[in-house]
């Protein structure tokens, strides 16, 4: 026999006033969360609108790269992957208030699939041995990638030695990331893509918009872009950033570790890498 029902809907039955109280209890939550902007989707607002912000990136008149650009770091990918750059992987988990707006230390990067200079994807080219500003990047010549200041923090772009609690969490290899340490930490190098011609090149001005290889000071392995290790961001699907020279058959670093530091057009017409 069906349950049919004996009583009008409007009757209260049960702890109706205590549900009517958490009823209410949770409405005025949610007005007080929405005024302080904390729902969640104001706060996935809140961080596109200030990380995806525009940056002008420099512009290179000489043609060569200088302590003070302002540049993005572009791996054009090969025949399994895409091209992609390197990026903050910040979510409303990464984000605080305290002394201003902006992420938290330490920072995840990753490599998106987006070219558009922004806070997200701009890091400026920072000396650290007392080299002037304006002066000539050179090839072999320690530098920190550094993010904008403001909302990013003006983080280093980081790593060290992998250990137990230290990894890259999809690969398990050398990690990166950002942070507020000015060590040897955050030391990067440039050299030649090709490992013949290193030698030639050594203490040459590096140039802008060329494929070069990134490496790591304290531990010598190579900046890469992982194209099978895939993860979903709050920008899309992107790719695992780790620190590890990857070689072929003839010693020679792979796609995976060939970056270009892209710079915009000297005629104003966006990048100079996409121009090419």
């Amino acid at each position: 026999m069906d349950f049919i029902r004996t009583y009008n809907s409007s009757v209260k039955i049960g702890n109706w006033n205590e549900d009517l109280c958490l009823e209410e209890d949770a409405k005025e939550e949610y007005l007080e969360k929405k005024e302080r902007g904390e729902l969640a989707a104001q706060k996935v607002d809140f961080l596109k609108e200030n990380i995806l912000r525009p940056v002008n990136l420099s512009v290179t008149n000489d043609g060569g790269l200088h302590f003070g650009d302002v540049i993005m770091l572009v791996n054009m990918g090969g025949e399994n992957s895409e091209r992609s750059v390197v990026s903050i992987n910040a979510d409303i988990n990464s984000l605080t208030k305290t002394p201003s707006p902006g992420i938290q230390i330490p920072c995840a990067v990753s490599a998106g699939k987006s070219v558009q200079p922004c806070t997200r994807t701009a890091f400026i080219i920072t000396s650290v041995d007392g080299s002037p500003e304006g002066s000539m990047l050179r090839f072999e010549q320690s530098f920190a990638l550094k993010t904008t200041s403001g909302f990013a923090r003006g983080l280093n772009l980081t790593s060290d030695l992998q250990s137990f609690q230290k990894y890259a969490k999809k690969s398990h290899l050398q990690e990166v990331n950002l942070d507020d340490n000015a060590s040897f930490l955050s030391w990067w190098k440039v050299v030649h893509f090709d490992p013949q011609e290193r030698l030639e090149y050594e203490d040459q001005p590096v140039p802008a918009n060329v494929k070069v290889v990134i490496i790591h000071c304290k531990t010598n392995q190579a900046l890469a872009v992982l194209g099978d290790r895939v993860f979903w961001t709050t920008y899309g699907k992107e790719y695992e950033v780790t620190a590890h020279t990857f070689l072929d058959c003839y010693k020679v670093e792979k796609d995976n570790n060939h970056w270009i530091l892209c710079t915009s057009d000297p005629a104003g017409d966006g990048l100079a890498l996409l121009n090419r």
